[in-house]
């Protein structure tokens, strides 16, 4: 009588072995950045080829810290120290479509944070110049600029919450904290037909809004979307009137 054949096996040591493996797989950067394209932020009515395709083939993890790079796709905001985030995804691709950024457009930027929507500012126009605070989140920005081969990006260490010289102009200024008070001190930054990205007022209302510059006297304002962000440091606040 013929014994039985023992099924095939893998020893006990080398399964280890193998969900080891699986665990300590790498992400696949490439598949993660479609599904944050096709599940987060084409949903949000971001429909921009030129933006999807942006978003889509910058490596966004490398923008963020590394102890997070884990939720570099993730629908939240990601922590990048100062009190400051980088924004979700969804709300990155609405700011960028909103804009609506030509290839011969200047731009520019209030708040660098982590350098990625600097550099998709960058990829969609001609020159961005970009303001932040600290210092430390500037250098930093500027590392990943680099390795990425972006140099079409002035990046400037201050305070712009209250406005930059009034003779300097942009086609696109992207605000990247909100204001709780919106007194037009970027207004005068934008060329005639610029656009300007803002969200104001203070949680739990709080309003994106497109400000469009008509003409040397004029502007024209469309409230876009609710959301949320933390302010712009130094950022003015509502007056408060006593009884």
């Amino acid at each position: 009588m013929a014994c039985p054949r023992r099924p095939n096996t893998v020893p006990l040591a080398a399964s280890k072995t193998n969900i080891k493996r699986i665990l300590i797989k790498p992400m696949d950067y490439e598949q993660a950045r479609y599904n944050m394209i096709e599940q987060q932020v084409r949903p949000w009515d971001v429909l921009d080829q030129r933006v999807l395709d942006v978003m889509t083939t910058l490596p966004r993890e490398v923008f963020v810290p590394e102890k997070y790079r884990s939720l570099a796709f993730a629908d939240i905001s990601i922590p990048l120290g100062h009190d400051q985030v980088m924004m979700a995804p969804k709300l990155e691709g609405r700011v960028l479509q909103s804009l609506a950024i030509q290839p011969e457009d200047t731009v520019l930027e209030i708040g660098t944070g982590s350098g990625y929507l600097t550099a998709c500012l960058a990829k969609l126009g001609k020159h961005v110049t970009s303001w932040e605070i600290f210092p430390e989140l500037s250098e930093m920005a500027q590392a990943t600029l680099a390795k990425q081969g972006i140099d079409n990006v002035t990046l400037e260490i201050g305070d712009a919450t209250s406005g930059i010289a009034d003779d300097a102009r942009f086609d696109v200024i992207a605000v990247t904290g909100s204001v709780p008070v919106l007194q037009q001190q970027f207004h005068a930054n934008l060329k005639a037909g610029g656009r300007l990205f803002v969200i104001t007022g203070k949680p739990p209302i709080m309003e994106a809004v497109l400000i469009t510059r008509l003409d040397a006297d004029n502007w024209a304002q469309e409230s876009l979307f609710e959301t949320s962000l933390p302010p712009l440091v130094n950022a003015t606040e509502p007056r408060r009137f006593a009884l």
